[in-house]
């Protein structure tokens, strides 16, 4: 009964746009990913089609901040795609935070309960500049683990570059990362932010989703996590990341002319 209200209780902040009150007063971290799942079997009725997923709580930081040792994760849908350079309508997220990454495109199964780098190189197609665009259901980000992980891992939209670069080609823990607003530069970083390697997180993500039973497919998009800290999505900003040796992705927010929320 507490996974299905902490459940609804997201549900009506998705649909009304309203921002909820926390879930932790229902759940404990160890009942979230129940959460989450109801929600995957909500949106699957209705339709929505996954399409991979995301990584969060890379950063040591933000592990040490929510009291965790670990990242989480999240299910990405084809209706949070946004084109590169795309503009988000208002309210389409509920506060609205943004964070440049890599992504990577997988061309084969990752079945095992255990990966090798080897195993996820050979799976991984290319990578891609990337832009989450995260958002929380949840009051003024006013969230723990158990929040968050309940709340999709705290996901929103996502933008991909459309230059696929092979492995092979980029280092990906020495890339560096610039995100920027017209130009001034709000947030940097390099891949060694995330885990020490993009790729760690990636590892971590294939063995945990194995273990689970619903192992990373041939076609799923795997956002790695954060570079650098994330930013605000101002409402009518243009946001710019520049990834060493991936490229640069784009993506604008819609002024709100009633209310000046965030995007």
């Amino acid at each position: 009964m507490a996974i299905e209200t902490a459940a609804r209780r997201i549900l009506e902040a998705y649909a009304t746009g309203v921002p909820c009150a926390p879930v932790r007063d229902l759940i404990g971290p160890d009942e979230a990913y129940d959460v989450q799942r109801h929600l995957a079997r909500h949106w699957a009725a209705e339709g929505r089609r996954p399409v991979g997923r995301k990584i969060g709580l890379t950063s040591a930081a933000v592990q040490a901040q929510l009291g965790v040792d670990s990242p989480d994760f999240g299910t990405l849908y084809a209706d949070m795609a946004v084109p590169d350079g795309a503009e988000i309508p208002a309210g389409a997220v509920l506060q609205g935070r943004a964070e440049a990454e890599v992504a990577l495109v997988l061309e084969r199964d990752l079945p095992h309960e255990r990966h090798t780098a080897a195993d996820l190189i050979r799976a991984t197609a290319f990578a891609l500049p990337a832009i989450e665009v995260a958002g929380s259901r949840i009051r003024d980000w006013d969230i723990t683990l158990a929040d968050t992980v309940a709340d999709n891992a705290s996901s929103g939209m996502f933008v991909l570059g459309n230059r696929p670069v092979p492995l092979a080609e980029v280092d990906l823990r020495l890339c560096g990362m610039v995100l920027e607003r017209r130009g001034e530069q709000l947030s940097t970083g390099t891949g060694a932010a995330c885990l020490g390697h993009p790729l760690n997180a990636a590892l971590w993500l294939a063995d945990t989703l194995a273990r689970a039973g619903d192992p990373l497919r041939a076609g799923d998009i795997v956002l790695t996590g954060a570079l650098g800290p994330m930013v605000p999505a101002v409402p009518g900003e243009v946001l710019e990341a520049r990834i060493e040796g991936l490229g640069d992705v784009r993506v604008a927010f819609a002024e709100d002319r009633e209310s000046g929320e965030d995007a």
